[in-house]
């Protein structure tokens, strides 16, 4: 099967590309047509994309693209972990400061 990207450049399995709706990237790993077109299934999102919305990339252009990525991911990490710190932290105070709370059987009963 042949396949055409939007630059008309033949699209295979095992290329690069990027889905210009999103900018997402990744490896073509298995292309299919219909009538509407050529599809190409890309592994980071496992979605088919119809190769008229996607262009080629070269390895250092998907290679930088991937290192971004990777940058946010990791980024996005440390950013959920300080939160997590955070909302313990909050969970402790308010642990400690119900510590004093007496709840014997001298509160007030509720009706019924």
């Amino acid at each position: 099967m042949e396949a055409a990207t939007r630059e008309d450049k033949e699209l295979l399995i095992g290329v690069h590309v990027r889905y210009s709706g999103t900018g997402s990237a990744g490896e073509v790993l298995a292309l299919r047509s219909d009538d509407e077109g050529i599809w190409a299934k890309v592994d980071t999102t496992q979605l088919w994309y119809n190769s008229r919305y996607l262009e080629l990339l070269d390895e250092k252009e998907y290679k930088k693209i991937k290192d971004r990525e990777s940058k946010k991911k990791s980024n996005k990490f440390n950013e959920d972990a300080d939160e997590k710190e955070v909302i313990k932290k909050k969970i402790d105070s308010v642990k400690k400061d119900l510590d004093g709370v007496d709840m014997s059987s001298e509160l007030c009963d509720g009706g019924g």
